[in-house]
């Protein structure tokens, strides 16, 4: 009886890996199609051949191709090293040294050499054609690291997280740093010495460290000037 429960067991184990592989190669071959082809363009036949595996076992791990691409875009925006994003912002140093350890983290996710090509490929192609996969990725990976970004400039500026001024600071920083990620093959041929290197990476973000902490300061500091007269005069 023994026995024979442990050798179902080890069946079910079995299957298991075997379902999780599965599962795993077509997630790996369904990113190289979508890179290649998009979402509309990309075919179920052609991501469940490269995987040598079943068409039918796209519907049961995924429901259907948008599943699948949710999955894949899912994973694509998670490789972006979102654990060392969310570790810089749970910092307790000061809110500088936490807004030098976020554009740090940011650049190496950005400018990383692994899967970079495949993954901004499929970025690029959300862009281009948005699916309805977009707004889940977005409310349960970005949106969160977002509040807290606009949390942490907002404290900086002396302002609400929600207000515009905040955001229009959070995205200057956020621009700076994916302009080097997204346009990296064009900035390459303008500067060739552009090698990304580690300690060039790390150059290029303590400059963006200090071009944007130069603003934030100074507005910080008008805004506190402000505050001052206006409570001054109400007295």
């Amino acid at each position: 009886m023994i026995q024979g429960s442990r050798s179902r067991r080890e069946r079910t184990e079995t299957s298991d890996e075997s379902a999780r592989a599965t599962r795993a190669r077509l997630i790996e071959a369904a990113a190289e199609v979508f890179a290649e082809a998009g979402y509309q363009q990309a075919k179920i036949r052609q991501i469940c051949a490269r995987a040598g595996a079943n068409i039918a076992l796209v519907n049961y791990h995924f429901g259907d191709k948008l599943g699948l691409y949710t999955e894949v875009l899912q994973q694509s925006v998670k490789s972006g090293h979102v654990d060392a994003i969310r570790s810089a912002l749970d910092g307790s140093g000061p809110p500088e040294a936490i807004l030098r350890a976020l554009i740090k983290a940011r650049m190496q996710s950005m400018c990383s050499q692994s899967l970079a090509d495949r993954k901004f490929r499929i970025f690029l192609h959300e862009l281009a054609n948005p699916t309805p996969a977009m707004e889940r990725v977005i409310d349960e990976v970005s949106r969160p690291v977002y509040k807290r970004v606009l949390a942490l400039i907002g404290g900086m500026l002396g302002r609400r997280a929600d207000d515009e001024m905040t955001r229009l600071c959070a995205h200057s920083v956020m621009g700076q740093i994916m302009l080097y990620g997204l346009a990296l093959p064009v900035l390459k041929r303008l500067w060739p010495e552009l090698k990304m290197t580690p300690k060039q990476l790390d150059r290029i973000a303590d400059h963006i460290a200090e071009f944007s902490l130069a603003y934030l300061r100074e507005a910080g500091k008008d805004r506190r000037k402000r505050n001052g007269r206006a409570a001054g005069s109400g007295q």
